[in-house]
Formats: C-alpha cells, sequence, structure tokens
C-alpha cells in the first residue's frame, strides 16, 4: 500500500469497487434522474433516482422478483429477457409518474454491448424515457425475445437427458424453453396493459379548495421561512427639535 504525506486514501465505496465518484459527480451536475441498472446472477433491480441535498431519493423502482408475482413470468430472472422486462416495466412507472428523461448509470459496470445492462435500458427506452445512449451497444431484438434459448432447446431436444438438466428450473416452473419468445410477448402486453390504466395524479381545478394536509404543510412552510429570516433591528425614532422645545 502506498505510503507518504501526499498519499490519499479512497472513499471505502470506491475501494470495495461499488462507487465511480468522478462519473457519479458528472451525472449528478447534469440535473437529470439517473436510471440506475444493477443486477446479480438471479436477478435485475432497475431505479430512477434524484439526487437531493439530504441524499438520493428513489422515485420509482423495479425488480425482477415483480415480473414472477405480478405479470406471471416463469422465466430465469438473470437473463436478458428478464433484464428488457425490468427495464420495460420501470419505464412505465416512471412515464406514469411525469418523468420523461434521465441519464443512465452505469457505476462501475463495464459498458459491454449486449449486455444485460443494455437489455435494460432498451426496455427503458421502448417504455417511451429518453436517455442518450449509443445504438450499437444495444442487444438485438431476436436476442432480448429469447429466441436464441428457444432454437438452442429444440437442438437439445434429441437428447432428452442434457435437455432436462439444462432447463431443469425452468421446467419446474412450467414454462418450455422452446415457448420463451411468446411467453415474453405475453408478459410484455400484460405489463403495458396493467401500466396504462394507473391515473396520472391531476392538477386541481381552479375553485377547489386545498386539502387540510396541504394547507398544514403552506402554515410549515410559512413559519420555516419566517423562522429563517434575520430579525430586523428596532431603530428607535428621535423626537424632532420643535416637538422637544413644545413638551418643555
Amino acid at each position: 500500500m502506498a505510503k507518504g504525506p501526499s498519499y490519499r486514501v479512497a472513499f471505502r465505496r470506491r475501494r470495495e469497487g461499488k462507487t465511480d465518484y468522478q462519473q457519479r459527480r458528472s451525472l449528478v451536475l447534469s440535473g437529470l434522474p439517473r436510471m440506475v441498472i444493477r443486477g446479480s446472477s438471479r436477478n435485475i433491480s432497475v431505479q430512477l433516482i434524484k439526487a437531493e441535498v439530504g441524499g438520493d431519493k428513489v422515485v420509482v423502482s423495479a425488480h425482477s422478483n415483480e415480473l414472477t408475482k405480478k405479470f406471471g413470468w416463469r422465466g430465469g430472472r438473470g437473463n436478458l429477457s428478464t433484464a428488457y422486462l425490468t427495464g420495460f416495466l420501470c419505464g412505465y412507472k416512471a412515464t406514469a409518474s411525469g418523468m420523461e428523461e434521465a441519464v443512465l448509470d452505469l457505476g462501475v459496470h463495464a459498458p459491454t454491448k449486449g449486455s444485460r445492462v443494455f437489455a435494460a435500458l432498451k426496455g427503458i427506452l421502448d417504455a417511451s424515457v429518453k436517455i442518450p445512449h449509443d445504438e450499437n451497444k444495444l442487444p438485438d431484438e431476436k436476442r432480448v425475445k429469447g429466441q436464441h434459448i428457444s432454437e438452442y432447446a429444440k437442438e437439445l431436444s434429441s437428447t432428452p437427458d442434457l435437455y432436462q438438466k439444462r432447463f431443469a428450473e425452468q421446467l419446474s416452473r412450467g414454462l418450455r424453453p422452446e415457448e420463451i419468445t411468446e411467453h415474453f410477448s405475453l408478459v410484455k402486453q400484460k405489463i403495458s396493459a396493467a401500466l396504462q390504466k394507473v391515473e396520472v395524479p391531476k392538477e386541481k381545478a381552479a375553485g377547489e379548495k386545498p386539502s387540510k394536509e396541504e394547507v398544514k404543510k403552506k402554515k410549515l412552510r410559512k413559519r420555516v421561512v419566517a423562522a429563517e429570516k434575520p430579525a430586523k433591528p428596532r431603530v428607535k425614532k428621535r423626537k424632532e427639535p420643535e416637538k422637544m422645545e413644545e413638551e418643555k
């Protein structure tokens, strides 16, 4: 380890390989919310995050577990198809909450062409969220739909033992790998149908009265502003000479 008076120890998260602070600073200074995509061997998570003074605030988020529990996804939760659908889900949530533009936060992930990160990005873009990107980095449409898995399963169908071994987990969930493309399209339609029914909060009419909570918040804001204002010094008015003589 380096020593000396000029050596500066890196931040803990940088030493652990979790945060690239230089990249994070440039993303925060852009003024746009960050679309954070992270994944493990079995799951994918996508979050839309805004940087605030008190810390990061998660506006919307989506996890691959939601695909299984709410939309009936029976495929693996760590592949390209899952990454796309998770990004598609988060993108729809973002547009429903009024977020239409963001920047991609890769963290310390290498920007590998066609990776799960860019599969999730493709799903976000298809949900009408604008994110600056390089088209060449996005994966092929056939791979996103799982067509390569379907073709590989058809090849292995002639060897039942190997077929059962490779796709045991997927078969246990009731999905034949040859049908993954159709299943992918069905789950995507379910996400679109479910989230198009989500109502975006509407602006109040001109004559509509504010709620009790809004009134309380408004009063609290006024008190905070009043407390932050510096107190004005009291200046004692001097009496004019003519009035002073009259009093005498």
